[in-house]
């Protein structure tokens, strides 16, 4: 009988700080580094050059302290920078600047939720440190940009926790969506304001001892994320049972052939040579501070979840889909709000999640983007409730309102899109698309009463949609029963 394995997984997370300024000094952080000319944003702290001195950047610590809360952590009352020592082209002082022993937040969790249910996630520390600057591979050449250099991260571990790639992804997913409520940074991964690593080893199953684990280093996406931890775990698994020893080490994803790919033998802390900063005192964090950063932290995407279900009456995926985006959650109780009871909180999310997110990933915009404001939505709704135009017609107005940002009574006016509502208008067009299709109405008075859809579609499209389909239905069946009887 073949030895079953698990998995043992643990992330480290950098993302970037949303401060104005680096962290050592005033050079200004811009998010998108990759489109200003190279080494502009730079001066001689955060290049490195001898005789200069660093300051803590007060809103960074401010910043990975709140975010250190909303993850349930220990806040330190005395934290020590630390200097990391090695040697890379893009790290312009031959070191950095972090935090090691005495971080500024540890001991914490994170909920997620699995196929088994709902798993707690071990934080194990959130540091403070800078970021290096970007390489820029050219032929044999390497170049590099120090605009980066020194801009705010912060570095969240977690405790070996996870079991399967997929948890690893729901993880990511959720703190991603914590970091942007805090708005302590944009979490976009695409622009490297937020990178990951992945530890991995495999154990039988049943034992408590740790496997050797690789590093894969840099993941760039949530999707190279989930493929590269799965395809690990399998590489891992074949070493294993193929009686072979797994070597610890740095791995590489290669997006384009799909798997991990060794870089290096991996490093560890005493290779790191860390020693206090001798350039920066102890950072002291009053309790008095503490708690006013907590008085200031937002609702956080899980009570806020828990809330929309109890308080809008939303089903719990539905509550789940609208506040994983800040802006979305925003949106929803700004319309609620708009409606003020006469439209029914789920029929705002229905039409936000459905033909408004269409519309969106169309146009690949944010919710923060769009020419349709909250009270133009309800709006619509508004219009559809009252029969002055019918659903369809609604998503048509809908779609302009998005388009132009034009008022949606006045498109409606404008372009007569006004449903008809009207009997004695509709008669005419009822009795002649029955006198034209005889062969449908014999099936209609054979007992295929299925064929009255499409009876009501013939109408709506010589009404170019604007026919009440209700009425439209009534119509056919009180006309097509005469001639049956």
């Amino acid at each position: 009988m073949s030895q079953e394995y698990e998995a043992i997984i643990g992330m480290e997370v950098h993302a970037q700080l949303l401060t104005r300024s680096k962290m050592f000094c005033r050079c200004a952080v811009v998010e998108d580094v990759g489109d200003l000319p190279p080494n502009t944003y730079v001066c001689p702290v955060c290049t490195g050059m001898p005789g200069t001195l660093p300051v803590i950047n007060q809103r960074a610590v401010e910043y990975t302290i709140m975010t250190g809360l909303a993850l349930n952590c220990q806040i330190a009352e005395a934290s020590v920078f630390a200097r990391k020592n090695y040697f890379y082209p893009d790290l312009p002082k031959g070191y950095q600047i972090s935090q090691y022993e005495l971080p500024l937040a540890s001991n914490g969790w994170l909920e997620i939720e699995t196929e088994a249910g709902r798993r707690r996630i071990g934080i194990r520390r959130v540091h403070l440190e800078e970021d290096t600057g970007k390489l820029y591979h050219v032929g044999d050449h390497s170049l590099v940009d120090f605009n980066r250099a020194g801009v705010p991260l912060i570095e969240i571990v977690t405790e070996p926790d996870f079991r399967s790639a997929d948890e690893a992804y729901a993880y990511l997913v959720k703190l991603r969506t914590i970091l942007r409520y805090l708005e302590v940074s944009s979490g976009d991964m695409e622009k490297g304001a937020m990178r990951c690593e992945a530890n991995i080893s495999l154990r039988p199953v049943g034992s408590d001892q740790l496997g050797v684990k690789t590093e894969i280093k840099n993941l760039n996406s949530f999707r190279a994320v989930r493929l590269a931890l799965a395809y690990e775990i399998q590489r891992q698994r074949e070493i294993l049972e193929a009686g072979g020893e797994v070597l610890q080490q740095t791995m590489g994803w290669d997006e384009q052939r799909g798997i991990t790919v060794p870089q290096r033998s991996k490093e560890y802390a005493h290779d790191y040579r860390y020693f206090p900063e001798p350039d920066l005192p102890p950072l002291e964090v009053s309790r008095t501070w503490v708690e006013e950063i907590r008085a200031r932290l937002p609702e956080l995407p899980d009570a806020r979840k828990e809330r929309f279900i109890q308080e809008y009456g939303l089903p719990a995926y539905d509550a789940g889909v609208l506040v994983a985006d800040r802006a979305v959650a925003d949106y929803f109780e700004a319309a609620v709000q708009v409606g003020d009871g006469r439209v029914a909180p789920k029929t705002i999310s229905n039409w936000i999640t459905g033909e408004l997110f269409r519309l969106l990933n169309e146009a690949g915009q944010e919710i923060a983007q769009a020419q349709v404001t909250p009270e133009a939505l309800v709006t619509i709704i508004r219009l559809v409730q009252e029969r002055t135009i019918n659903i369809n017609t609604g998503k048509e107005v809908l779609a302009k309102v998005f388009a132009t940002g034009r008022s949606p009574r006045a498109i409606v006016e404008e372009e007569g899109l006004a449903q008809i509502s009207d009997a004695e208008a509709l008669v005419g067009i009822v009795e002649q698309v029955i006198a034209e299709n005889p062969g449908p109405v014999a099936q209609y008075r054979g007992g295929k009463k299925t064929v009255l859809g499409w009876f009501v579609g013939q109408v709506m499209k010589a009404t170019r949609g604007k026919a009440n389909p209700q009425l439209v239905k009534t119509l056919l069946q009180e006309r097509l029963e005469q001639e049956e009887g």
